[in-house]
């Protein structure tokens, strides 16, 4: 049956995988008419190849538009990719195939080196492919990542071009579009003529704060801000030179910053991932070769206990891999997500699920809803409160209903276990084989008869009934009394075993632990984003005095532009900035002072009465006069922040990202052989003694 069974799964995929190559095959014979062939002969060689790779991502795109599961992915992936591309459909639509074609090819290689591994165990193999949806957002991701880290390396050097232009013109808007017209960088390329655009607007101001939403990251809002209020209010000369080219060093340098510690971020966690993902698929082989060198595990490794330690390692590893990504995750691409319909939504509009959450959610207007809300917005989480507990209780009840399938399967293993493994004396030196195998499988198969008979929940048997069963079936007619003396012990010990197996009220209370379990786990993971936040605070404090370094010295700047630029650029103090934007009129200090009692970040703290100073009429340049004496200072500073930063993710994820494997080889393969070697010698040991 199970054989039956992975051949299905294996030509199931080695079909699509054809289908895969065919439509290839059929997309590049089409390629070939006389269309687009006139086409092909209107440019040179080298792009006649890449033009028609492009038409082939074009048809692919419409293909995996119309397949279901992919649709999923590839609409998710195209909102993240419309950030850079902004306009331009024919890029989006080909970057995005080309990602998604070649996330499937390497799920599908996978897919078949996990079948061919685990096809003796339907269950691990169930919960791996099923595991392969968390690696096809990982690979997903880390695509779209590639495309906006060579992003940023374009805008540095493009502002390296933009500085020559404009010693050539001293004009903003003249050097941009000069610099966009003559660099190959499509991607910066089309930024910069967005930005041109603006500023040669009717309304620049309002095209600017559009423009400020959709752009790909902070270094090309900070960009676009300074040249508009470059082109505004006029450039200056500081200390003889430009402080509109000192502003673009200052970016130029973020950048770089940024540049660094995402690679470095990338290196600590790129062996790390695979590291936390490796021992799942270990857990078979290594299965493997312990029941074939030591033939007393095999009744751990096929029975309950041995499938609790595999279960327990796969759920480690989800968890690890989650932690991972949370931690390795550098905000390089904004995470576009359904923010006005999303599947809690569309459960909560239901009348009956809506009454079930508004009982566990905090009553409106209590300390506990503010509290929870502030715990959201803490995270940067987009989800609304009732959404976050639509999330709580679906995952419990799937994790409720999983630990009760799970109890199940696990009775069934233990009871099919006993029912099939070949009864023999084998179990501590080695295995049966041969005429040895064929009789312990005989043997086990005539104590089926007598185990059919007798086996019932709870119920307790003796030697007598055992025996007596025995005399009823012809394969015990010529036994000896030896013989049955030994298979009655037998077969009270399979007995005992499997009227043990079934459902207890032990393991419904465990499944409701897990079901709360689950419960918390939503909430859980909002807490560790809290934390991972608190880690990156210096790092945001410290691009605010950079963005005031930019600002302090421009005409017309005040207190409140400076909070707006903050506002847009902030994170973690994002709802105080927002909230002292809101009570700016009614009262700039008071605003202010509120603002820096809701915040306990020492530096930051600095920073506010440093605008408290200069809404006291002290000049901005003086309020912030430390900024620019101690720069080189705050430079050094970052650097080492993000050292550490690097450093502290780097170990926790190491401590993450290896407990799967420690618990694997520890829990599933060393205590094991030692455990049950032990008991084993233990009782043969007492066998040669009686």
């Amino acid at each position: 049956m199970e054989s039956n069974i992975l051949y299905i799964i294996m030509g199931i995929t080695l079909g699509l995988l054809a289908i895969i190559v065919v439509a290839y095959l059929m997309l590049r014979k089409k390629m070939q008419n006389s269309d687009v062939k006139r086409i092909n002969s209107l440019i040179n060689d080298t792009k006649e190849k890449r033009y028609s790779l492009d038409v082939f991502y074009q048809k692919l795109y419409i293909k995996f538009q119309k397949a279901p599961f992919i649709k999923r992915y590839l609409y998710k992936i195209r909102r993240r990719l419309e950030i850079n591309n902004l306009d331009d459909e024919y890029l989006t639509r080909m970057q995005t195939a080309k990602i998604i074609f070649r996330a499937v090819i390497l799920v599908t290689l996978l897919t078949i080196g996990v079948v061919v591994v685990t096809h003796n165990n339907l269950l691990l193999m169930g919960i791996i492919l099923i595991f392969e949806l968390f690696i096809i957002d990982t690979l997903t991701d880390s695509m779209v990542d590639k495309i906006d880290n060579n992003l940023l390396l374009q805008q540095i050097d493009f502002f390296a071009a933009l500085r020559h232009s404009y010693h050539e013109t001293n004009m903003v808007g003249e050097a941009i579009y000069v610099t966009a017209q003559d660099t190959d960088a499509v991607e910066v390329s089309r930024q910069a003529e967005k930005i041109f655009e603006i500023l040669n607007s009717s309304d620049p101001e309002t095209e600017l704060e559009k423009y400020y939403d959709v752009a790909p990251n902070n270094y090309l809002k900070e960009f676009a801000g300074i040249s508009f209020l470059t082109q505004e209010f006029g450039d200056r000369k500081v200390n003889g030179e430009s402080l509109y080219l000192k502003n673009l060093e200052n970016i130029t340098q973020e950048m770089q910053l940024e540049i660094l510690k995402r690679d470095k971020l990338d290196y600590t966690f790129k062996s790390i991932s695979v590291i936390s993902i490796v021992p799942v698929l270990f857990l078979e082989p290594l299965k493997n070769w312990a029941t074939n060198n030591f033939g007393f595990t095999v009744a751990f490794y096929e029975g309950k206990s041995g499938m609790l330690v595999q279960l327990g390692v796969i759920l480690l590893t989800i968890i690890s891999y989650i932690m991972i990504r949370k931690l390795k995750d550098n905000g390089s691409v904004k995470r576009v997500e359904d923010t006005q319909n999303p599947w809690q939504e569309k459960l909560y509009k239901n009348k009956l699920i809506k009454k079930v959450v508004d009982m566990f959610m905090p009553k409106q207007h209590t300390a506990q809803e503010r509290k929870e809300k502030r715990l959201l917005q803490d995270a940067a989480s987009k989800q609304k409160l009732h959404w976050l507990y639509v999330s709580r209780l679906a995952m419990s009840i799937l994790a409720f209903i999983g630990a009760i399938i799970t109890i199940i399967a696990l009775h069934a293993i233990q009871v099919n276990f006993q029912y099939t493994n070949p009864t023999s004396d084998y179990d501590l030196i080695g295995t049966a084989e041969g005429g040895e195998l064929k009789k312990a499988k005989a043997t086990t198969e005539r104590q089926n008869k007598v185990l059919d008979k007798l086996r019932g929940p709870g119920k307790t048997v003796d030697d007598k009934e055992i025996k007596k069963v025995m005399s009823k079936i012809k394969d015990y007619a010529d036994k000896s009394d030896t013989d049955i003396k030994k298979e009655i012990k037998q077969i009270k010990k399979k007995l005992n075993i499997i009227n043990k197996e079934y459902i207890s009220w032990v393991e419904i209370l465990i499944a409701f632990v897990v079901g709360y379990l689950g419960y918390m786990a939503p909430y859980l993971i909002i807490k560790f984003q809290v934390k991972l936040r608190i880690m990156e605070m210096e790092d945001e404090v410290m691009q605010y005095q950079v963005i005031i370094l930019m600002l302090m010295r421009l005409e017309r700047v005040d207190v409140e532009m400076i909070l707006e630029w903050l506002d847009r650029y902030a994170d973690i103090f994002k709802e105080q900035i927002s909230k002292c934007l809101n009570n700016y009129e009614s009262g700039a200090y008071e605003a202010l002072e509120e603002m820096k009692e809701e915040v306990t970040y020492q530096e930051f703290i600095r920073i506010i009465e440093s605008l408290q100073s200069a809404v006291e009429k002290v000049p901005i340049k003086e309020a912030f006069e430390e900024l620019e004496s101690d720069r080189d200072y705050y430079r050094d500073k970052r650097k080492e922040t993000n050292a550490r930063l690097i450093d502290k993710k780097g170990r926790i994820g190491k401590a993450v990202g290896f407990a799967p494997m420690v618990v694997m080889f520890v829990g599933y393969l060393i205590f094991p052989l030692m455990y049950i070697g032990m008991t084993s010698m233990s009782s043969v040991f007492t066998s040669l003694q009686e």
